[in-house]
């Protein structure tokens, strides 16, 4: 009897253990950055959109070039969500009044 009660208990304890590993599973993503450069006193119309060589890129459907070609933020939010990136953070820094104004986007993508 009591080497029943033990055994029941133990297989009870490996199977516990064995869901709460797999709940320790952390997702990995792949991260982007793209500069989207600003004119400061144009209500805020996109000069330029940069985006450097990145690890992230490699085997993706998207390229630097479709990103450099696009106009507007809206497009790059619409075309990074259309390509399954999500949108993570936005920084600007802003130097001097009438300099562009820079801003980088980050977003990640699961692996």
């Amino acid at each position: 009897m009591k080497t029943l009660i033990i055994s029941v208990l133990c297989c009870a304890f490996m199977i516990l253990t064995t869901l709460d590993v797999r709940s320790q599973d952390i997702p990995k993503y792949d991260y982007l950055e793209v500069i989207v450069i600003q004119k400061a006193n144009n209500s805020g119309k996109v000069k330029r959109i940069k985006v450097e060589e990145q690890k992230s890129l490699e085997g993706k459907q998207i390229t630097i070039k479709q990103l450099e070609k696009l106009v507007n933020t809206s497009d790059l939010l619409n075309y990074m969500n259309a390509a399954n990136w999500e949108f993570v953070d936005r920084q600007s820094i802003v130097s001097e009044e009438n300099d562009p104004v820079w801003m980088s986007y980050i977003f990640r993508k699961s692996k």
